[in-house]
């Protein structure tokens, strides 16, 4: 039964969108923002302002106020965005809807060569407490960074590899934090120092480390839904059994095994001239967090044998141990003449992840091996005209074995090498009161299954054409055109076997083609003032549109006799896990048509000013409606969703008062379960000490502070896992 209280953030939450369109006339636009350069999309760096596609960048206060564990839960306030939630410690961007290898996370513009891509409960190597922004580009974005961030790019950008040389020789920064929700603590430092100087240039040295440790976060309710707990008693009441009533269930309060730590170090070192930079870094990554949830398929074993063993987060259930050492280079050479500058991006990534099934037993160990570079070359602007032209080269090992080197127990892919070579230029052109611009990319990409020595080779074209038009001097109007192709991903492609994180069965298909599509963005900016109103919105056409689609008629048993992970092991062994997989589902990759339809609505409106306080209102709707042309809806598509606030600055002090609305997500897979609507509100205060030569802020924020329940219907385990209840947080930041 719904409280008075509900009914009244219910009947708010109606009232957003009419509030949205009273404030649209009003709308101007923050300067200070839209004169912010971005760094990714285009090797021609733009502002935001002049952005043709759905840009947005996360910095300083911002950064401050919506930093959480992991690169999802930090972005999904973004436009556009959500998050595959796999509890505290994996959480992986989605954008407009798509997720997985269509969604690139970058550190520095350097891929993470991690494997998130190929499963919700594997973590994005991507520390948001160390970085100094993170941008974000919704839109056709591949053209730069391949075609498997077709849905979108994420780049975290830290500074490990310095390109200026710091004020008096030294500057950096520390962070420590605390979170009531899972009792836990964070800490994060950084510095830039110069070692040495001469007429030449300057050596500048690069140190950062950050730690966090947080316990089980708690739940304002039980883990499982009352959905799920409905359409189980369906069940069982269709097969004639009884509903067992009596069984105790968790309440309220630590969700088990959704514990997560983490350490990262790194140091770099770059020689900075007249004539650019040149830098190298070595960064070092550890994480151990635990996968929460009955339903993610891992089993529900318990493993209460040594109840005298001390473990800090009792790790009973499934849980992961990451680690990952990575090697980067970059470097921009200004070089005059025809060629302007030329810029380099390389990277190294040792990576492996162990999944353990309870304390000391390995389950399956995964391994990437990978380096990446991008060489760019910046054509001198002529006439108003730039252009750039890039070569771009990635080449990546994958395998999931089990201890003794053999496939693993939740080795769903065989061992896979992925090598990829690309050619890409964009070209800009200014007018009086117009820019057009224009890119194109070549790609060749072989994905090799090791064991057999198979291979599939695939030829990708792809391009875009846009611009924008300055209908006045507050109003401007843009678009962009685009046709890309991206080919499937090795799981996509070889894919057969337990993947016990979402509980399937998972099949791939060797005869997969490449995926295309052909789409339209628009974006409206008017701006006025010190506010803004900004609106994306797309149309594409997916031909081929590949995805996981389970299939009812298969079972386990009906694919047994494919499984050629039996072939050369022992057969108890190869057994032990035969129980999980008969209660798995089958899912097959497919390729279908499909669409994809949305939009983001962006306003923020100056409200006077008050007691000395500017005052300030925003604004956020979005919303993404995906299906195929043969089989309806696609999974775990983010329904509609509101953000509205108030700000109050003054001059050291900063308030903040927003509620979240998310509607029902009703427009259902097959399979999927109707996820309910909620309500959050969430209250944010910054305070910066004045008269301080270093800089101090110090803050504090409630999220969900009426302790609500809400489920993240783009999650796997939304079911089973809700989100954590009302989270006091509080954090002290210095920089000097």
């Amino acid at each position: 039964m719904s409280s008075p209280l509900n009914k009244i953030k219910s009947g708010t939450a109606i009232l957003l969108p009419l509030t949205f369109m009273s404030l649209a006339p009003y709308v101007t636009a923050q300067t200070n923002e839209a004169d912010e350069v971005i760094v990714t999309g285009s090797p021609l760096y733009q502002t935001l302002d002049d952005a043709i596609t759905g840009f947005s960048v996360l910095s300083d206060e911002e950064l401050e106020k919506r930093l959480e564990n992991t690169i999802g839960e930090t972005l999904k306030y973004e436009p556009g965005v959500s998050s595959t939630f796999f509890g505290a410690g994996a959480s992986r961007p989605i954008i407009r809807g798509q997720d997985g290898d269509r969604v690139r996370v970058l550190n520095n513009g350097i891929g993470s060569i991690d494997v998130s891509s190929s499963s919700p409960d594997h973590a994005v190597v991507a520390e948001p407490a160390q970085a100094e922004r993170i941008e974000v580009l919704r839109g056709a974005s591949l053209l730069r960074y391949g075609s498997s961030g077709s849905g979108g790019i994420v780049n975290v950008i830290d500074g490990r590899i310095p390109d200026v040389v710091p004020e008096d020789g030294f500057e950096g920064a520390v962070r420590a934090g605390f979170s009531t929700v899972d009792e836990g603590y964070d800490f994060a430092g950084a510095f830039d120092a110069k070692l040495f100087q001469s007429q030449g240039g300057a050596l500048v040295l690069h140190l950062d480390g950050s730690y966090r440790d947080a316990n089980e976060f708690d739940i304002p309710v039980g883990p499982e839904s009352e959905v799920l707990h409905a359409a189980e008693e369906a069940e069982e009441e269709e097969e004639g059994g009884d509903h067992d009533d009596e069984e105790e269930e968790a309440g309220a309060g630590p969700l088990e095994n959704s514990y997560a730590e983490s350490q990262t170090l790194t140091g770099g070192l770059s020689w900075i001239a007249d004539w650019g930079h040149l830098g190298f870094s070595v960064q070092n990554t550890e994480s151990d967090y635990g996968l929460p949830g009955d339903g993610h398929g891992h089993g529900e074993e318990e493993h209460h044998d040594d109840e005298d063993e001390e473990d800090e987060h009792d790790e009973e259930g499934v849980f992961i141990e990451l680690e990952q050492t990575r090697f980067d280079v970059n470097g921009a050479f200004k070089l005059g003449g025809f060629i302007e500058q030329v810029n380099l991006f390389a990277g190294y990534a040792d990576y492996e992840h162990i999944e353990f099934e309870g304390p000391g037993e390995i389950g399956t160990i995964f391994r990437n091996d990978g380096d990446e570079w991008r060489l760019e070359a910046i054509q001198a602007e002529r006439n108003d005209w730039k252009a750039a032209y890039g070569l771009h080269y990635r080449d990546s090992e994958f395998s999931a074995l089990d201890i003794n080197g053999n496939l693993g127990a939740e080795a769903f892919v065989e061992p896979v090498k992925t090598e990829q070579w690309a050619f890409y230029t964009f070209q800009q052109k200014e007018f009086a009161n117009a820019h057009l611009e224009a890119a194109a990319r070549y790609e060749i990409t072989e994905q090799t299954e090791i064991e057999h020595n198979e291979s599939v080779d695939f030829n990708l074209f792809s391009l875009s054409l846009g611009g924008d038009y300055h209908i006045s001097d507050d109003l401007r109007l843009g678009g962009t055109v685009f046709r890309t192709e991206r080919a499937p991903t090795a799981v996509e492609l070889f894919a057969f076997g337990p993947h016990l994180a979402t509980g399937q069965f998972e099949l791939g298909e060797e005869d997969l083609g490449e995926e295309t599509a052909t789409g339209i963005e628009g974006v409206l900016r008017y701006n006025r003032g010190g506010a803004q109103f900004v609106l994306n919105a797309y149309h594409t056409n997916y031909k081929d549109f590949i995805y996981l689609r389970d299939n009812p008629d298969l079972s386990v048993e009906d694919v047994e006799e494919m499984h050629e992970h039996e072939a050369d092991g022992d057969d108890d062994d190869d057994h032990d896990h035969e129980e999980e997989f008969e209660n798995l589902t089958v899912a097959e990759f497919t390729a279908e048509d499909a669409t994809f339809t949305g939009f983001e609505a962006q306003a923020i409106v100056p409200l006077g000013r008050v007691k000395g306080a500017a005052l300030s209102g925003d604004i956020l709707v979005e919303y993404v409606r995906a299906k195929t042309d043969d089989n309806g809806n696609l999974p775990r598509i983010p329904p509609l969703s509101i953000l509205t606030g108030i700000d109050a600055d003054w001059q050291d002090i900063s308030l903040r008062a927003e509620l979240e609305y998310v509607d029902e997500a009703n427009k259902l897979a097959e399979g999927e379960l109707t996820t309910e609507d909620y309500t959050l509100v969430n209250l944010f205060a910054f305070y910066t000490l004045p008269n301080r030569d270093n800089k101090i802020r110090i803050s504090a924020s409630i999220n969900n502070l009426f302790d609500d329940e809400a489920r993240q219907h783009s999650s796997f385990l939304k079911d089973t896992v809700p989100l954590p209840g009302r989270n006091v947080k509080f954090s002290v930041k210095a920089d000097f």
